[in-house]
């Protein structure tokens, strides 16, 4: 547990961003902003607390994300409540404790064991941002390109906006249920943005090709075949 709570970076006991907002389930985007809000609050001495950095997410694109040692962990943790949080809390002091005691031993180590150390550390961090892409919801940059998918396809689907069956609000609104009731068949979420990041592409490929049951497509036609609405 230790190895995939903290790690060591430049001699030093950290953990992510994206670590805690997994561990305590929290949008990674929030938890930066809290971050950002420390750093730049003029009462609070946050140098050395956090360090940025970035992570590739599944589109291959590079995120920001924070490291922070103990301090800053404290700092952003603190306003986490309930028992599992408090269980988190606990398991985080533990492993802060385990790295930092591994890190003073390490004067007894040889240079090859002190290299083999941080490397062990730094694999368990791409193992840890590996994880997160499977399991964490899309980030704001991917949701926004996943929403212009689905009203692309749906304004296709119902014959451009100036089409009846798009100012129809009923039909056009039976259709965005539609697809949805679909993709949550296909992908058992209850909302888009639940998605995991690893399923982007298979979910840009299934609204790609999705159409309307047969039901509703004869609806739209008839709309489009009616005179135009003003």
């Amino acid at each position: 547990m230790t190895e995939e709570l903290v790690i060591m970076r430049d001699r030093q006991a950290v953990t992510t961003s994206l670590q805690v907002a997994k561990v305590f389930d929290k949008r990674h985007d929030r938890v930066i902003r809290a971050i950002e809000a420390k750093m730049t609050d003029p009462n609070f001495g946050a140098s050395g607390m956090f360090v940025e950095g970035t992570y590739t997410d599944a589109s291959g694109k590079a995120n920001k994300m924070y490291y922070m040692n103990r301090d800053g962990f404290t700092f952003i943790a603190f306003g986490f409540t309930g028992a599992k949080a408090d269980q988190f809390k606990l398991k985080y002091i533990d492993a802060f404790n385990q790295m930092e005691k591994q890190l003073q031993q390490q004067k007894h180590l040889t240079l090859p064991e002190q290299i083999s150390l941080i490397a062990k550390g730094y694999e368990s961090l791409s193992a840890d941002v590996k994880d997160i892409k499977n399991l964490m919801g899309l980030p704001g940059n991917m949701a926004l390109a996943f929403s212009k998918k689905r009203n692309a396809k749906i304004i296709n689907v119902l014959g451009g906006k100036k089409s009846n069956a798009y100012r129809n609000k009923n039909v056009r609104a039976k259709t965005y249920r539609a697809l949805f009731s679909s993709y949550r068949e296909t992908f058992d979420q209850d909302r888009y943005n639940d998605l995991p990041m690893k399923d982007f592409d298979k979910a840009v490929d299934f609204v790609n090709n999705w159409y309307p049951p047969f039901e509703l497509q004869q609806e739209i036609r008839r709309a489009n075949a009616q005179l135009a609405i003003v």
